[in-house]
Formats: C-alpha cells, structure tokens, sequence
C-alpha cells in the first residue's frame, strides 16, 4: 500500500464514522458472570426462538431429540460407517 504525502491514509481508504468504536468507553459484559465454564451460546433465528419460552425448554427439546436418534454399534463407529448419510441430525 502507498502512503499519501499527508502520511494519513487517503479519504476513500478511511474507516467510516459507524465502524470507529471508542476503547476507552466500552463497559465489561455484564452477562459474563451467568455464563457457567463450558456453556455454548446458540443463537437461534427468530422463527425458531419464538417457539420456546425459556432455555430450558430448547434443553429439553434437543435432549429428547437426541435419545430418539438410532444408537450406533460398536461395529459402526470403528468402521466410520454412518446409520443415514444424509441425517442432519447424524453428529
């Protein structure tokens, strides 16, 4: 990249005024505290968020969703063989 005589970067190459973020003024993230060690936020999209009412509800769903899935056998998982290829749900 060429520097412009004014040593500053030219106009067009400037960070627009929206995407300049002042440091100094940022707070701590006060939710941090309620994340417990090891927790994965998800962030679902709307649709599917105004299904469930609480966490512990999409808990819930995705448990009972994981023990109806097929279990697979001993054979399977040395072999790298799937139960359906295709299967969203095949983790």
């Amino acid at each position: 990249m060429k520097k412009t005589s004014s040593g500053r970067q030219s106009k067009r190459e400037e960070m627009r005024r929206e995407y300049r973020f002042d440091y100094r003024k940022s707070l701590p993230n006060r939710f941090a505290s309620l994340m417990k060690a090891g927790t994965v936020a998800v962030v679902l999209d709307p649709d599917v968020a105004s299904v469930f009412r609480s966490p512990e509800s999409v808990n819930s769903l995705l448990r009972s969703v994981i023990r109806a899935r097929p279990k697979r056998t001993k054979a399977q998982s040395r072999s790298g063989s799937q139960v359906a290829p295709s299967d969203p749900f095949d983790l």
